[in-house]
């Protein structure tokens, strides 16, 4: 939104500073190329006029910011802006100095068109093709408006609902010679600046729209297209919004490379090829988390059986002679060979603490697998490698509160018959008392035939 707004500030750069000829692009670089080729025919009166507009209106909604019961000043600027500047360029005859105006309108509503339209060849088929092409930008542009008001004025919008509204008035418009029309940017930011609240706005503006056509053009043959490039700017302004940028930074870099990715498609490019890298960025990101599962090392509570993450809770301690890993994301395909070789590495990385400190060797290798809400063939494959490695270092392989469709291919697999029913546990507190108790009972009994041996 932020990018589509400065695109929009761009292109009235035209108006404000009197160019006749203008690129057609949106992107800032042929904006810019067009801006600069032509500084001799840059009219300073009318870039005059335009600034101090935008100015005006930028100060009256800092105004109606400070002091909420006078939103009615920020919501009148437009208006007063525009009469203003007809006045005086009236009075001053500015439009014989470089300051563009909107010249004579002609009168009237937009005549019917409903006999004009036709559905047979040869233009049927470029009719449908290119209807569908505008249809889906259309409803992309209209929804990704729509949510981007909905989450400053913190309601719901339903994409159905959006899909059907368009859809209908476009159909509806095409009997009157309407203009193909969404959910633009310009328009809903100046009814969002104004302090519109409902859809009500929409009809007032409708039939002032249609008051005017019918009795009021003659009116505005001296309004400043300055003036309404002022108007759009100001209103674009307070899209553009920095400080979430900035909210960004401080939470999630990648977010904020999203953010900025996005942005700078847009300016640079459209805003479909901003769309696009966002989407592509956001999609990379969800195929690394899924590629790159977290994995933790759980240590317990002192006096408590709760097990937690011993880098994030540092009072956590490790269970002697019990490695418990927590697999904190769904295995499939994708991330199986990691997994394989993380679990590895935790066991390797376990076995040198526990030389360097000394302690009880490894016996147990406990898989905490509650967030594993599923798994594939390769996952299960992956499980049985390590339950082999785990055979080859004389280590036993638990599982602690496998969800219900991972239990189910588990069992199809054969896997829990390679383990052991008795090694799957349901909470980690007992899978760790099973395994001490174990540990204790292979104490006595080495006790035991060592006291035989002596006799």
């Amino acid at each position: 939104m932020g990018g589509a707004a400065t695109v929009v500030c761009l292109q009235q750069l035209k108006s404000i500073l009197g160019l006749e000829h203008f690129t057609h692009n949106a992107d800032i670089i042929s904006v810019m190329r067009s801006v600069f080729s032509q500084t001799h025919k840059w009219r300073w009166e009318s870039a005059v006029l335009g600034f101090t507009f935008i100015f005006f209106l930028l100060l009256t909604r800092h105004f109606s910011k400070r002091k909420p019961k006078f939103f009615w000043v920020s919501a009148m600027a437009p208006l007063t802006s525009v009469i203003l500047g007809s006045f005086l360029v009236y009075f001053t005859h500015a439009e014989n100095h470089g300051v563009q105006v909107i010249g004579e309108l002609k009168k009237g509503l937009n005549p019917a068109s409903v006999t004009d339209l036709v559905f047979v060849a040869p233009h049927m088929s470029t009719a449908i093709k290119t209807g569908i092409l505008v249809g889906i930008i259309a409803l992309a542009e209209g929804i990704a408006v729509g949510r981007s008001f909905a989450m400053f004025k913190n309601y719901h919008i339903d994409g159905n609902k959006e899909m059907i509204a368009i859809g209908t008035m476009n159909i509806l418009g095409s009997f009157t010679s309407c203009y193909l029309t969404t959910g633009p940017f310009s328009r809903s930011a100046v009814n969002y600046n104004a302090g519109c609240k409902t859809a009500v706005s929409n009809i007032v503006m409708s039939i002032a729209v249609m008051l005017t056509l019918l009795f009021l053009t003659p009116l505005f043959h001296y309004t400043p297209l300055v003036v309404l490039a002022a108007i759009i700017v100001s209103a674009m302004l307070g899209l553009i919004d920095y400080e979430a940028a900035i909210h960004l930074w401080k939470i999630d870099k990648f977010d904020f490379v999203i953010c900025m990715s996005a942005y700078i498609g847009v300016v640079f490019g459209s805003v479909e090829i901003g769309l696009v890298i966002a989407v592509a960025l956001s999609v990379l990101r969800i195929l690394l988390f899924v590629a790159r599962p977290r994995t933790f090392v759980l240590g317990n509570i002192p006096n408590s059986g709760i097990y937690r993450n011993v880098e994030q809770y540092q009072n956590a301690n490790h269970v002697p002679g019990i490695l418990i890993l927590e697999i904190d994301a769904p295995i499939y395909f994708a991330n199986s060979s990691y997994l394989r070789e993380r679990i590895t590495r935790w066991i390797d990385d376990e076995e040198d603490r526990i030389k360097a400190n000394g302690e009880t060797s490894l016996q147990y290798i406990i898989l905490d697998m509650s967030a594993v809400g599923n798994i594939d063939t390769s996952g299960i494959s992956m499980l049985e490698e390590v339950n082999k490695i785990a055979d080859r270092r004389g280590l036993q392989l638990v599982m602690v509160n496998p969800g219900s469709e991972v239990m189910k291919k588990l069992n199809k697999s054969k896997f829990q018959e390679n383990i052991g029913e008795k090694w799957i546990y349901l909470t980690v507190e007992e899978a760790v008392g099973a395994c001490n108790f174990m540990l204790h009972t292979c104490k006595q009994n080495s006790k035991r035939d060592e006291s035989w041996n002596k006799v």
